[in-house]
């Protein structure tokens, strides 16, 4: 029987029965979005990533594009991001008008590199063409970026820190959350995600009253919100009175459910895959690469257990053939994506991010992998050539 790379069904054999009764209860009220357990999700979500607001959405990449739509990030503005990530991190920058400005990556977290951010910073202003505005930190494979770092950068550009923990909610970093040092956390919950429904759903955290209310109101049609009725009247819904140009990024409750399930057994999770990760460590160390390795203080969430080989596409074809599932994140970097490459490249070139592209390839891991299946998964790769 294949190995599956994610096992879902395992999650649901624990908590199965729950999530059911929560679902049917969902059906039964006939709230179907927006209804009463998506405001539990976000008070709940709020505990857990020890932020003052939480606004769900429909998916991580509109989680993304809110907090820039509310800061008015438009054209000739750039968010400096790196390359190595899925699109989604890159490719809500445009929609807003601005640009994307790609920077390298650390060699050993893949997460931005905080001094290639600096040089990229003061190179933008340099040429004088774009105006830095914004940062995106992607938490890469579930491990926290270098928050205290970027964040100092930030401070001192007066730049706004976007902590993309799409693949890395619930990660910290001396014990505390990216929100501790970001404006603002998003989140996915996409099915394959540490933390995911069975659909799409994202989430945006932070601290700032203000910023909360602009975006709940961007998240639906640009409704009024609270702020804005100062002085003026308007007794009917909100979402019929327009303030802004907003879009429809609400949450079905169906997947709110879901979710309140499996939050209250993440932290648990979290610790089993950082179990898992340990232990592959220690059996795969000889035979390849590099194995995986944490920031200095930070705990990842192990969104995907990732290694690097020297013969790559070798090993994927080989554990495919002794029913190991691979998969590679990511096989092109996004600033030699057609969508993407016309968008300015910090200091010309990423080497980086060119060089683990070619070298990183991801082996199955979720909270339920056992370890018969793990000592299968690591012979496979020490069995390799």
């Amino acid at each position: 029987m294949a190995i599956p790379f994610i096992d879902l069904a395992a999650q649901r054999a624990r908590i199965g029965r729950r999530m059911s009764d929560a679902m049917m209860a969902v059906l039964d009220s006939g709230a179907f979005i927006m209804g009463p357990p998506v405001r539990e999700l976000e008070q709940q979500l709020c505990a857990f990533g020890e932020g003052r607001y939480a606004l769900s959405c429909a998916n991580g990449t509109d989680a993304i594009v809110l907090p820039l739509m509310a800061w008015g990030v438009g054209a000739g503005d750039a968010v400096f991001c790196p390359s190595f990530t899925f699109a989604s991190t890159a490719e809500v920058v445009p929609w807003t008008g601005a640009s994307p400005v790609f920077v390298d990556i650390d060699p050993v977290t893949y997460n931005i590199d905080p001094a290639g951010l600096e040089r990229a910073i003061v190179e933008t202003l340099a040429n004088g063409d774009l105006i830095p505005r914004a940062v995106i930190a992607v938490d890469l494979f579930g491990q926290p970026a270098d928050y205290p770092a970027i964040a100092a950068i930030c401070r001192r550009h007066g730049l706004k820190l976007i902590a993309d923990s799409a693949q890395g909610f619930g990660c910290t970093l001396n014990g505390l959350h990216p929100l501790h040092w970001a404006d603002v956390t998003t989140t996915s919950f996409y099915p394959a995600k540490p933390l995911g429904c069975y659909g799409d759903g994202g989430a945006v955290l932070t601290n700032d009253e203000a910023l909360a209310e602009m975006m709940d109101s961007l998240r639906v049609h640009g409704k009024v919100v609270a702020s804005d009725l100062k002085g003026r009247t308007f007794d009917h819904d909100p979402k019929y009175l327009s303030m802004r140009v907003g879009m429809n990024s609400r949450l079905d409750t169906i997947q709110a459910a879901v979710l309140i399930e499996k939050l209250a057994i993440f932290a648990d999770e979290i610790v089993t895959r950082n179990r898992i990760a340990a232990r592959y460590n220690d059996l795969l160390r000889p035979h390849v690469l590099r194995v995986p390795e944490v920031i200095a203080g930070g705990v990842s969430t192990w969104a995907q257990y990732t290694i690097e080989h020297a013969d790559r596409d070798g090993l994927a074809a080989h554990l495919k053939s002794r029913g190991v599932p691979t998969a590679v994140y990511y096989p092109i970097p996004l600033h030699l994506q057609p969508a993407y490459d016309i968008y300015p490249v910090a200091n010309g070139a990423l080497p980086v991010t060119d060089a683990a592209s070619k070298t990183v390839i991801s082996l199955p891991m979720h909270p339920y992998l056992g370890e018969s299946q793990q000592d299968e998964i690591v012979a496979a790769v020490a069995s390799f050539g």
